[in-house]
């Protein structure tokens, strides 16, 4: 049976109470993909069935958390009802665009002519005229020798023709013609209702109605509706406008608006709060008669691994809350103010682990949760004349997690002891002051380093069958004839290994030690990931030696401080840190 196949399908269990659904991790499901199995396995390690290859991962995977509701960030989920939530509604981002300061950069050709407006004329031919015209009270204007030609009314686009038109009604032969409409009137629009700032704004007649309602500075927030915004003419009702089909589709009513026309905005529908596995988090507006699931699943956009949805609310009965599937949700009916938590709570079957190093066959593995590493070594072709069997280590988020934490720790501890000591002396005040500069430039740098979260998994003779985690990145070295020497030398770099020379004459093959080495405290790191300390183990290839920095202080509690942190950070990274 393959490992794929080998991990049992997790028992159906009830829905959880609401208190515990809002402490449910948010688990990433990766898909495997079908690969070819590796053709020869490590010797005595089992008979591990082929793996799967996974589909490509990132290198690191972080564990997701809750979602806060009150900021639609990930962290701890208070009880929020009747609260305020502080998720901005979809569509607040509209007025942030700059409505105010763009214009229309030119007559649309659906432009509707009023009194007012100036049109420029002029003919050559049989006739020569060269005029500025205004449209007069009665909507005409008035052409020499042709008389008064009525445009009131007229698109735009269809002006020049009808000019032409009476032009040569009266000069039938030789003569051309051409107009431009070249001055509007401009129009003043009263903006009210659920507006920031109620008043009266002046703009052009093919204005949008979003520039006129940006400059009242948009819609309120907490009372104003994005989904019934209402241009009102001599009391009638000339157009309505649902800013969501603007947001989600581009489409938006363009009104030609004349002086004294009224914008209103009416006050908000019903409102849901959506958060947790959305590309957003927003409290959407919806309609009266569409208060149900589907219509909150038609607005927001969840993530692909979103699979079930918290419901809390308030119905006739008292406070409400139910944990559905997301085909549950779709059908179920909603009331004003509920929050609505999307969370992806399918749990897989199968992890994902990476495989670098000298080995053949895929990089990515999608085993059974419960798989082992010595299961999974098993299905991996490896050359031995190539590959150190005996040098495996894992490299673990969990670990480097730990580590970074442990270190942080340490560096705090570090601060805290020393930075806020008191002197008795002008001397010791000098002597602390030194040793302050000293202090935070080493935390400085000390926090840039990464931990690796490197696990020792193997020894000489046996490989530990650990279970595996989401996210580990098996290492497998490759057989080394060099050895690699870093730290407090005069010529870091790598040299080939000569079996039977000495710590010491490696250190002097790459120049000596620097005048800022310790050269008690050097370190041998094996190609496993395990760290010993020179003077305790026989130097082998692939070895790399890590010579410490002499912390220079006189304060041996504090010296002593810090190398205990030079040896974490150095077997946490690799990396020698200088002071």
């Amino acid at each position: 049976m393959s490992l794929c196949t080998t991990a049992q399908s997790l028992p159906k269990t009830g829905r959880p109470a609401a208190w515990l659904v809002t402490t449910l991790l948010l688990i990433m499901l990766l898909p495997a993909l079908p690969m070819t199995a590796a053709a020869q396995s490590f010797s005595g390690m089992g008979d591990l069935p082929r793996a799967q290859q996974a589909a490509p991962i990132p290198d690191t995977l972080e564990p997701p958390s809750p979602v806060d509701w009150r900021t639609g960030t990930h962290g701890p989920v208070p009880g929020t009802l009747g609260r305020d939530t502080g998720i901005a509604p979809f569509g607040a981002h509209l007025f942030k665009g700059g409505f105010r300061g763009t214009r229309a950069a030119g007559l649309s050709p659906d432009y509707r002519i009023l009194p007012g407006d100036q049109i420029t004329l002029r003919a050559w031919g049989a006739v020569e005229i060269d005029r500025v015209l205004p449209v007069d009270a009665q909507g005409n204007i008035f052409i020499p020798y042709v008389g008064p030609v009525q445009v009131q009314g007229l698109p735009h686009g269809q002006l020049d023709g009808r000019v032409r038109s009476a032009v040569r009604s009266v000069f039938t032969d030789n003569v051309e013609v051409y107009t431009n409409l070249q001055g509007i009137q401009p129009v003043a629009l009263f903006v009210t209702g659920h507006v920031v700032n109620p008043g009266r704004y002046a703009g052009s007649p093919h204005d949008s109605l979003l520039y006129f309602l940006d400059q009242a500075a948009g819609i309120d927030q907490d009372t104003g509706s994005y989904r019934r915004v209402r241009l009102i003419r001599d009391g009638e009702t000339i157009a309505l406008a649902d800013l969501y089909d603007f947001l989600l589709t581009g489409s938006i009513p363009r009104p030609q608006f004349k002086d004294g026309d009224t914008l209103v905005v009416e006050r908000r529908g019903p409102v849901v709060t959506v958060a947790g596995d959305v590309a957003r988090p927003h409290r959407f507006e919806l309609e009266p008669d569409t208060l149900t699931g589907q219509s909150v699943l038609d607005l927001a956009q969840h993530t692909p691994d979103a699979s079930h949805v918290l419901v809390r609310g308030v119905r006739a009965q008292g406070p409400f809350s139910a944990y559905l599937s997301l085909e549950e949700f779709r059908r179920t009916p909603l009331n004003n103010g509920d929050e609505i938590l999307f969370s992806a709570d399918e749990r897989p079957d199968t992890i994902v682990v990476q495989v670098e190093g000298s080995y053949m066959g895929p990089s990515r593995f999608a085993v059974p949760k419960d798989a082992r590493l010595r299961e999974l070594l098993d299905s991996i072709a490896v050359d031995p004349r190539l590959t150190d069997v005996t040098a495996v280590s894992i490299r673990r988020l969990s670990v480097a997690e730990r580590q970074r934490q442990s270190l942080e720790d340490s560096l705090r501890r570090l601060e805290t002891t020393y930075l806020g000591a008191s002197s008795a002396t002008p001397e010791e005040a000098t002597i602390r002051a030194r040793e302050a500069e000293l202090i935070q430039g080493f935390v400085a740098r000390a926090r840039q380093v990464q931990p690796t979260g490197r696990m020792v998994v193997a020894s000489e003779d046996r490989i530990a069958d650990i279970r595996l985690q989401d996210g580990d990145i098996i290492t497998i070295p490759e057989r080394s004839d060099s050895l690699l020497i870093s730290g407090e030398v005069l010529i870091p770099q790598a040299m080939v290994y000569v079996p039977g020379q000495s710590l010491r004459d490696y250190i002097d093959r790459a120049g000596g030690f620097s005048q800022h080495a310790d050269r008690k405290h050097i370190l041998v790191v094996r190609q496993n990931g395990e760290v010993r300390a020179a003077d305790q183990v026989a130097l082998r290839p692939g070895d790399e030696i890590l010579v410490l920095p002499e912390v220079p202080t006189k304060n041996l509690q504090l010296a002593a401080t810090l190398t205990q942190i030079l040896y974490q950070i150095a077997i946490a990274t690799k990396v020698v840190v200088d002071l």
